[in-house]
């Protein structure tokens, strides 16, 4: 892997990155990519395609509808209100 993929990569993700650990992460991710193409080249026709190795199932509990807290009592605990909702900073720039 180039350094200049490691430092594309780095800066998708938002991450700064000394000398040292682009030269770190630069052996590290070669490494780890020679190890994937080994296990490409196993033969895994004959293994049939799953998600997990242990059976799984979801435990799912009765859907009921039953009383939530007053609204009253929720919108106490907020730094800053309108009318009946959570009043919050705006994250999101708007398009223009």
């Amino acid at each position: 892997m180039e350094e200049k993929e490691i430092r594309y990569l780095a800066r998708l993700a938002r991450i700064r990155l000394t000398e040292g650990e682009v030269e770190g992460l630069k052996s590290d991710l070669t490494q780890l990519l020679e190890y994937v193409d080994q296990l490409k080249g196993l033969p895994t026709g004959a293994v049939e395609p799953t998600s997990t190795i242990v059976p799984a199932f979801n435990r799912f509990r009765a859907d009921r509808a039953r009383p939530s807290f007053p609204r009253e009592a929720v919108l106490a605990n907020a730094p800053e209100r309108q009318a009946d909702f959570f009043r919050v900073a705006r994250v999101i720039k708007a398009e223009e």
